[in-house]
């Protein structure tokens, strides 16, 4: 009997191992390099096109995700790179200037905001400069209030799917595994808009 109960959980250790397994899908949605940071309202931004000072010029993107340009008007600036919007820009320039040069560099960064709630000291809305992980994150907020369940918190997360409709994704992530550097989904960076949530 004592075998079969050995077996059984042996079983079921294996079979959650292997859902543990799926998990770096996650992973991948939350890891960040620096210079795929993405732009958002009121972020500062230095645009110089190569050689034309007046095209070239200071902007700051508006709460619709805009920007406004010289010959160009309005440009999508929210949600891209800043190499990525540097493209659009020199394509749209390309109609009335022969192959132009543009740069794209942010001077303030005043979008990235994440939201920790819960059984923190200082819960609330935080603007951050620079990447935070979850732990980094943790520890602005105050860190945990003695009724917190550290290994019950999640990340949750907005985003668009491909229709334009707003998705939820929910990351489950245990303090113990933070600390440990064991586990998925690790201690991530935290995206601007994500809201980490202390229970």
């Amino acid at each position: 009997m004592l075998k079969f109960v050995s077996l059984v959980l042996c079983a079921v250790v294996l079979l959650s191992a292997g859902c543990v397994k799926k998990q770096p899908t996650v992973v991948e949605k939350t890891t960040v390099q620096a210079k795929d940071f993405l732009l958002g309202p009121e972020d500062v931004l230095e645009i110089t096109v190569w050689r034309n000072a007046d095209l070239s010029r200071t902007a700051v993107i508006r709460p619709d995700g805009m920007i406004s340009m010289p010959l160009i008007g309005d440009v999508r600036a929210s949600g891209l790179t800043a190499n990525q919007l540097a493209e659009q820009i020199s394509k749209r320039l390309a109609e009335y200037k022969e192959r132009p040069t543009v740069a794209v560099s942010v001077k303030e960064v005043n979008s990235y905001i994440i939201y920790v709630l819960g059984e923190v000291t200082k819960p609330g809305k935080y603007q951050l400069k620079t990447y935070t992980t979850v732990l980094q994150a943790i520890s602005m907020a105050g860190g945990f209030t003695p009724f917190a369940s550290k290994n019950r918190m999640q990340v949750v997360r907005h985003s668009r799917n491909g229709t334009g409709d707003l998705t939820e994704l929910r990351i489950m992530v245990r303090y113990d595994d933070l600390l440990s550097g064991r586990g998925e989904p690790g201690n991530f960076v935290v995206l601007s808009g994500d809201t980490i949530v202390v229970p």
